[in-house]
């Protein structure tokens, strides 16, 4: 490992979650204002994940008072307090731009499953198909 990763990987954070496109999250950011620093709660749906490594970095967009409102932030970035995951979004594009044309239920993203091989559900229909299996080979 060089110097550079080295240094990278000290200055990354240990605990992020996993970011793709189509989710929504809830980001909690330092702002300064003058003096003073708050945290500021910026919520919206994630149209892009770029970079990676200590670069890394994700755009929220969210509609503020009917108007669109884009913001990146880096993921390691000492600025961001949190990340919350609210929904995981399912699409099939990494970058969400044609969301910016479209408007109410035209913007809407439907929610993304849990895999049905490792779901509970899937787990039960595994069940099923056994004994099924099963009760087929004693006839």
């Amino acid at each position: 490992m060089n110097v550079i990763d080295q240094l990278e990987k000290e200055q990354q954070k240990e605990s992020v979650p996993e970011l793709r496109s189509g989710d929504t999250v809830r980001v909690h950011a330092k702002v300064v204002e003058g003096t003073r620093e708050r945290i500021q709660v910026f919520e919206g749906l994630v149209i892009r994940v770029t970079g990676g490594g200590l670069r890394r970095n994700f755009t929220v967009r969210r509609l503020a008072h009917g108007i669109g409102v884009e913001r990146t932030f880096l993921l390691h970035s000492p600025r961001v307090e949190r990340i919350e995951v609210l929904r995981h979004g399912q699409v099939r594009q990494a970058r969400l731009y044609y969301l910016r044309g479209k408007v109410g239920k035209d913007a809407r993203i439907k929610e993304r499953r849990a895999d049905s091989a490792t779901g509970a559900r899937g787990e039960a229909a595994r069940a099923r198909a056994s004994r099924s299996r099963a009760t087929a080979a004693e006839e």
